[in-house]
């Protein structure tokens, strides 16, 4: 199908893009990579009047790595994340994560942004952003403000992101040295949502486990941080029965929905199995 008629807006700043926003209220929309919404617009499920497109702001396109913090500019594609050797090297797991994202013709024009600002609970990105206790930076004409990754989901598709705003960039502490990481998703088919993923990291010092975190992608109406499911691996040996006990607390949390992926029953176990191998993962990577 062919969208409705719209304005098309692109501004050269942010400044210039939260002022369309603020002006032009609920009738606008803002254009990251276009896979989110393009499709929406095609099936009239989203009928925009204005549509601001931010690919000339080139300050949203930035990676920085400085004092152990990383910022990720909303605009930065997955490609962008994928091929960024100083961002591997500092948090590999969004490199793992990225590869894992739909198809590489989408990875070139989707972005980090509208990957985890839409609150799609399929998304790949925002189970990841929980687990990094990432904060979200938004911004409209009144000023700036941040919003944890953690706090942001409220249920499918909705969020704490205001009406007037924008999210402008992603920002979270560099994992520890040594860290080990694992992003495991099954899925039907290359491309596809996941029927369930976990995103884990973990650091060990003296054959004991530090710290852990572990986030889940599309078992609930929003992305999940196991809380429980990393505290039971916490001054553990992450031996077989603190794995248990993590698997245990991280499906006793998931709410999948029945769909073409499978019943709930089955999407529960597959959560499951998606911790244990991102647990036994991560564990091997430990350096």
């Amino acid at each position: 199908m062919i969208p409705g008629p719209f304005e098309y807006h692109r501004p050269a700043s942010v400044g210039e893009a939260v002022g369309l926003k603020s002006k032009l209220g609920d009738d606008a929309r803002l254009l990251a990579g276009g896979h989110s919404l393009t499709p929406m617009m095609k099936l009239r499920l989203a009928a925009p009047e204005h549509l601001i497109d931010l690919q000339s702001i080139d300050d949203l396109k930035q990676i920085t790595i400085s004092g152990g913090v990383i910022t990720i500019g909303c605009m930065a594609t997955q490609t962008a994340l994928i091929n960024s050797e100083e961002l591997f090297k500092a948090c590999p797991i969004l490199r793992e994560t990225s590869l894992q994202i739909a198809d590489p013709q989408i990875r070139n024009m989707g972005t980090l942004g509208g990957n985890v600002a839409n609150g799609d609970p399929g998304n790949d990105m925002p189970a990841v952003m929980k687990m990094l206790d990432a904060t979200y930076l938004v911004q409209n004409q009144s000023g700036n403000r941040e919003i944890s990754a953690r706090n942001f989901y409220e249920a499918a598709y909705f969020t704490q992101l205001e009406e007037d705003e924008m999210l402008t960039a992603v920002r979270f502490n560099e994992p520890a040295a040594g860290h080990g990481y694992s992003y495991m998703k099954q899925k039907r088919k290359v491309g596809d949502y996941a029927t369930a993923a976990a995103a884990v990291t973990l650091s060990m010092s003296g054959g004991n486990c530090t710290a852990a975190s572990i986030g889940l992608t599309n078992v609930a109406d929003t992305p999940l941080f196991a809380e429980a499911a990393a505290a039971a691996l916490v001054n553990t040996s992450v031996d077989q029965q603190s794995i248990d006990a993590a698997v245990t607390a991280a499906q006793s949390i998931v709410e999948p929905a029945e769909d073409g992926r499978g019943p709930v029953d089955f999407r529960t176990h597959i959560a499951g199995v998606m911790v244990r191998r991102a647990i036994e993962t991560a564990l091997s990577r430990v350096s």
